[in-house]
């Protein structure tokens, strides 16, 4: 494992889920999910951002690729609710226990309803952040969602 591990990495190793660490050195002027991109030399589509929304008062995780947005109204949906809006970056890092741009859908302070846009399917591996800005773990999708109890759907606003 590259560098020092996080609650993600380490909930991977714990339950002998194949996976991946890639670690590079996080440019602070680049957006962070089209950097992990280029950094690790994978298109944009198999990389994925974790973001934190409010979902009839409740939290919920939705895991979207870096080069989409993430749709509101599909992920209320998803989760059975009806109104969603995007949670502060405070209340995602305090909930998360990660900081905004390595906050990553796996070993959250607390377990929140995750749903993973349906497009990480389409490949055999993805990669979601690591923990920390310039972590990414590449992991299998199908890891991930047994892992996370994830709903699968299509929730990325392209």
């Amino acid at each position: 494992m590259a560098g020092r591990g996080t609650p993600a990495t380490a909930l991977l190793v714990k339950r002998k889920i194949p996976h991946t660490v890639h670690a590079y050195e996080h440019d602070p002027r680049q957006p962070f999910g089209m950097e992990a991109a280029a950094a690790m030399g994978v298109s944009p589509e198999r990389v994925f951002k974790t973001l934190l929304a409010e979902v009839d008062g409740a939290l919920a995780v939705g895991v979207v690729p870096v080069a989409a947005q993430l749709d509101l109204k599909a992920l209320a949906a998803a989760v059975g609710g009806k109104k969603a809006r995007m949670a502060e970056v405070a209340v995602a890092e305090r909930v998360t226990g990660y900081v905004a741009g390595g906050i990553s859908p796996l070993g959250q302070k607390k377990r929140l309803p995750t749903v993973l846009d349906s497009s990480a399917l389409g490949f055999p591996t993805m990669f979601c952040s690591g923990g920390r800005r310039g972590l990414e773990i590449e992991v299998a999708a199908t890891d991930l969602v047994a892992l996370l109890s994830a709903t699968v759907a299509a929730i990325a606003a392209w």
